[in-house]
């Protein structure tokens, strides 16, 4: 029953607390997805993920041609324990490098991604808090991140952000 009450008292109450507050919303996905700093800043992520990715590349292919190389020393009798020893340790070595390297590509690529990235979210965000200010809106929500239950299609800020972008439809 003290529940019951409770939730009468706050239906009750919430449109006194409410009334006044201005709302809008904005699709951040189709904002990002239309700027020009997005494409050129994937162009560029993409060439820097393809250039890690040949480095990588690159090292596994020198590990397969000594792999190679000390299998048929190996197996031609060519090579003493002492010495198939060492080339396997260093064959270890050289795989171990080649795991770091992935971990250390995978960290490489998020910085340059967080690098090109935070600027144009920054300026995004800017711009928001502006019409905010300036249209004396309570909230802003992002419509592409399922935070809306309802929205009135006039309150959807998108077509003024664009503008304030310079994003073309």
């Amino acid at each position: 029953m003290n529940s019951l009450v409770k939730s009468f008292f706050i239906i009750i109450l919430f449109p006194l607390f409410s009334f006044g507050q201005k709302f809008g919303y904005v699709n951040s996905q189709e904002i990002l997805s239309k700027m020009t700093e997005v494409k050129i800043a994937n162009v560029q992520l993409e060439t820097y993920e393809k250039e890690l990715a040949a480095k990588g590349e690159e090292m596994i292919l020198l590990f397969e041609n000594e792999y190679k190389l000390y299998m048929n020393e190996a197996n031609s009798g060519l090579l003493s324990k002492v010495q198939s020893a060492a080339k396997e340790e260093a064959l270890m070595k050289k795989q171990e490098d080649i795991k770091k390297y992935e971990g250390d590509a995978q960290a490489l690529l998020e910085k340059k991604r967080m690098e090109l990235f935070e600027p144009i979210l920054l300026k995004i965000k800017t711009e928001i808090e502006k019409l905010g200010k300036e249209g004396n809106y309570s909230m802003i929500f992002d419509s592409s991140q399922g935070m809306i239950l309802h929205a009135v299609e006039s309150e959807n800020l998108i077509g003024v952000l664009k503008t304030r972008l310079a994003i073309p439809d």
